[in-house]
């Protein structure tokens, strides 16, 4: 056990980890060269496209060093915010991480967002600066900031080039000298902890673990502690680049079971296994619960494929264990599901993986959160979607969740980053510099308003370097009104939105002008209108189709001409009445992007 090491890899996005986890890999020759490819960790294609890790992946390296044989457990992080659960959870597994800095962009929000949940965890961090190979790289300024963030001697930071392959070698030294062996106790009961779960569907469902103590061995008995369930241990094994099965495996390793386990709501990220003859008493503390920030629904296309929309969403959830969801119905959509996700990149990347690995085309609706209405009567209703909201005249008042943001970004971008506040109706609390040039802004505001496009603004107006974090402290009342939308005076459900009164008029607006744009013109004419209860605010026409009537007409009196347009209108009219408005794809998702 003393020669084993298990890190991870954290740091802002774009900054190299993966190049660097490939460097390694090729290093230690845990690759052969001709499976050797770029991001070769990034397994899914979404992630090869993007450029960007959605998942954590664990591998195993063997390396020799000072006359041992060290096992390097490595697993590579996203570093997007949206998926910063993932980190967390990777972080769990591990005692030591590798905090890569690029050195041509320095320390931006992510990094320290990351740092600080290794630091919680009590892992060690090695620094390592990368890109040092660049023509405009800083390598002293950016040692500075390191050294002022985490308070390292010069000396400790590793300069690397994961295109290049500079100090490779270094780095892998310095997790065999500085990251401690994995503490824990092989005779002990069985404890290991879940970090991941995979769905094959030849063998079940794959779960990832890390053993605190205790030892696991083939073909024996274990339990789930949350879950309560008992099953064979028919498969455990390392993960290298393919799995390597294994008889037995200590406390400290990092490794794969397989037990045939088909139901997927039957494994939990963050429980515990141990074993079914001797079990443990202590539970490992799991991480904290997920906090879905953006609510949508995710209908099939078809209605007759919800089921299979649901196995795809279990499935799914295995892997992705911060998407949350339950069922729900539509008037416009029929039955489908009310879905949490952490952020709209989440969710666009929960829509994709939807569509790819499982082949199920979706509609997803317009994003909210969850709302507290307290009607005439005194009665307390929760709101998660629109369509939920009781008539204008039956509510007392309607509460809305804030949340108190901490905005961490360079100085230079505070007068921006405020007036954005304002406008999202936010309301300063605190300003902290933390560094000359680094400063802290603590808001409080709604979370209705940082759901849709808040993030994407603030990393524009701030150039990528402003992070977020926030937490919610409460539910308050503020005037909040449901705006319909309504085609030839039909209420669509799926394009409802809560919004505040101030803002409704303009919203309306908008999101009229925008459906008549992507709304295919009919045979006959098609009203969009915005209301609020009963009152119209906002009206767009879409023109009918027509076709010329007058073509047989040719000189002679207007009146002919006129008898024919009136036939016509009164064929219209009448076809307005049994005339369908198709509502294409693009719509649902044009309330997202209407700026």
């Amino acid at each position: 056990m003393k020669n084993i090491r298990n890190f991870c890899i954290i740091a802002h996005i774009d900054h190299g980890k993966s190049t660097l986890a490939d460097r390694l890999l090729e290093f230690t020759a845990t690759v052969a060269e001709r499976q050797m490819q770029d991001q070769l960790l990034d397994n899914m294609d979404l992630e090869r496209e993007r450029g960007i890790t959605i998942k954590s992946h664990a591998i195993q390296m063997n390396y020799h060093y000072k006359g041992e044989d060290f096992v390097l457990n490595l697993i590579d992080t996203p570093g997007h915010v949206d998926f910063s659960y993932e980190v967390s959870r990777s972080i769990a597994a591990c005692e030591g991480a590798l905090l890569i800095v690029d050195a041509s962009q320095g320390i931006e929000a992510q990094t320290i967002s990351n740092l600080y949940l290794a630091i919680g965890n009590d892992l060690e961090i090695i620094p390592v600066l990368n890109k040092i190979d660049l023509p405009h790289a800083m390598p002293e300024e950016v040692s500075d900031q390191i050294i002022e963030l985490i308070g390292c001697k010069r000396e400790d930071i590793i300069h690397a080039s994961g295109k290049e392959g500079i100090g490779v070698e270094a780095i892998l030294n310095a997790i065999c000298d500085r990251i401690s062996a994995p503490k824990g106790d092989s005779d002990a009961p069985l404890q290991a902890l879940i970090f991941d779960s995979v769905f094959n569907s030849y063998r079940g469902i794959e779960v990832y673990f890390r053993i605190m103590n205790g030892t696991l061995r083939k073909g024996e008995k274990v339990k789930f502690v949350n879950t309560g369930k008992v099953y064979n241990a028919d498969e455990i094994g390392v993960l290298k680049l393919n799995q390597e099965p294994r008889m037995v495996m200590g406390a400290g390793n990092v490794g794969y079971l397989i037990s045939g386990i088909k139901e997927a709501k039957e494994v939990k990220v963050g429980d515990t296994i141990t074993s079914f003859d001797n079990p443990t008493t202590e539970v490992i503390q799991g991480f904290e619960e997920v906090k879905p920030m953006v609510f949508a629904g995710i209908y099939p296309v078809e209605t007759s494929e919800f089921e299979e929309l649901r196995s795809a969403m279990e499935k799914l959830q295995l892997n992705d264990a911060s998407l949350v969801w339950e069922p729900e119905s539509s008037v416009a959509l029929g039955f489908g599901f009310r879905c949490g996700f952490l952020g709209m990149l989440h969710m666009e990347i929960v829509q994709e993986r939807l569509e790819r690995e499982f082949d199920m085309t979706v509609i997803t609706t317009v994003p909210s959160v969850q709302f507290k209405v307290y009607s005439t009567k005194g009665e307390e209703i929760t709101v998660n979607a629109p369509s939920e909201m009781p008539e204008p005249n039956y509510i007392d008042r309607i509460e809305e969740p804030f949340i108190k943001a901490q905005i961490i970004s360079k100085s230079e971008y505070v007068g921006p980053i405020i007036s954005l506040c304002m406008e999202k109706r936010g309301m300063i609390i605190n300003q902290t510099y933390l560094t000359s040039d680094r400063v802290e802004l603590v808001f409080e505001m709604p979370l209705a308003e940082i759901v849709f496009d808040f993030f994407d603004k603030l990393k524009t107006i701030s150039r990528g370097y402003a992070s977020l974090d926030y937490e919610l402290i409460g539910f308050r009342t503020s005037h909040l009104v449901k705006l319909d939308i309504m085609l030839n005076g039909e209420k669509v459900d799926a394009l409802s939105a809560i919004v505040h009164r101030d803002k409704a008029y303009d919203w309306g607006k908008r999101l009229c002008e925008k459906l008549r744009e992507l709304l295919p013109r009919q045979m006959f004419e098609i009203a969009i209108q915005a209301a609020i209860g009963q009152k119209i605010i906002s009206r767009e026409t879409v023109k009918a189709l027509r076709k010329n009537v007058l073509a047989k007409c040719y000189g002679g009196d207007i009146s002919r001409k006129r008898k024919l347009l009136e036939k016509q209108k009164k064929g219209k009219k009448r076809m307005r009445q049994v005339g369908n408005v198709e509502i294409p794809q693009e719509a649902f998702l044009a309330v997202l992007k209407l700026d």
